[in-house]
């Protein structure tokens, strides 16, 4: 199973120097990839009645992209991953290419994980309709895979026109490999409609709860929908995810859990734990290297 680490987005702040010292930690320690998440603007909660969402114009979050163009020059082997990226809030076309420059500059290490997100604050600010979010992403993944692997295309959608362009260059894995996300904050399983979006859709798939019978349904679920799709339900791969609370008893019971699930990733997070310097992130996520 591998292992992976999440980059610590809110707790790592602005220095480049940490950022720098997290990855590279994480990719000297074994870890195989590293998981990144994605929001472009915070809400002011102050001006907003009953607020009750986990993220503000307080917390530090790096761009993806930017992100991964920065730590090409200073990794070698450590895959780059979203998890997630909230694609209907972008451009598909200006994804794709930024996609395929972040793959080319790592060599073909980029894992583009990508989920439809809840905050309207940022749809709104980017231009992009929040109601529709969920079916315009279906045909922005249909989109991207034919960025990635024509050199022109032809398109003409329902939220989308291409008359005979392409990107360049393409990347190296043709296409990148697009997991998904379903659910949000506090709510895992999500509708039985974005459910059957990742079954029908997805390379890989983000349960985004503990090891235990939620994660079980949504795994069973997903895969039937791959299956019902006329898929091999083994190839929707799986990805959880612990977070370093408790004991090293308790995360090694929990590792043991995903495997049980037939997890084939996990991902492992610092962010709960309420460390508060770069090395306590990186000394945590070595304390649980030390128990596999």
């Amino acid at each position: 199973m591998q292992l992976g680490a999440i980059f610590p987005q809110t707790e790592i702040g602005a220095d480049p120097v940490a950022v720098r010292d997290f990855a590279q930690a994480a990719e000297g320690l074994g870890y195989e990839h590293l998981l990144v998440f994605d929001h472009v603007l915070g809400a002011d909660a102050s001006k907003r009645e009953q607020w009750e969402r986990p993220y503000s114009h307080t917390d530090v979050f790096h761009e993806p992209f930017v992100l991964f163009g920065y730590l090409a020059a200073l990794t070698e082997k450590i895959q780059m991953t979203t998890g997630i990226l909230i694609l209907p809030q972008r451009q598909t076309a200006l994804v794709a290419k930024q996609a395929a420059a972040v793959d080319v500059l790592t060599g073909g290490r980029l894992r583009l994980g990508i989920g439809i997100g809840w905050n309207d604050v940022e749809y709104e600010a980017l231009g992009e309709n929040f109601k529709n979010r969920g079916s315009r992403s279906a045909e922005q993944i249909e989109l991207l895979k034919m960025f990635w692997t024509q050199d022109v295309v032809n398109f003409d959608g329902r939220y989308h026109k291409i008359s005979h362009a392409g990107i360049n260059p393409l990347p190296v894995q043709r296409p990148i490999p697009i997991w998904m996300g379903a659910g949000a904050p506090g709510k895992p399983a999500g509708p039985d409609r974005v459910l059957q979006r990742v079954g029908r859709l997805a390379d890989g798939y983000f349960p985004l709860c503990e090891a235990g019978h939620t994660a079980r349904t949504l795994i069973e679920t997903v895969k039937g929908h791959a299956e019902a799709a006329g898929r091999d339900p083994d190839d929707l791969k799986i990805e959880g995810r612990i977070d370093l609370v408790g004991s090293p008893e308790d995360w090694k019971t929990a590792l043991d859990a995903w495997e049980e699930l037939g997890a084939d990733l996990v991902s492992i997070g610092t962010a709960r734990a309420e460390f508060h310097t770069t090395d306590d992130h990186i000394q945590a996520i070595k304390a649980f290297k030390d128990i596999t």
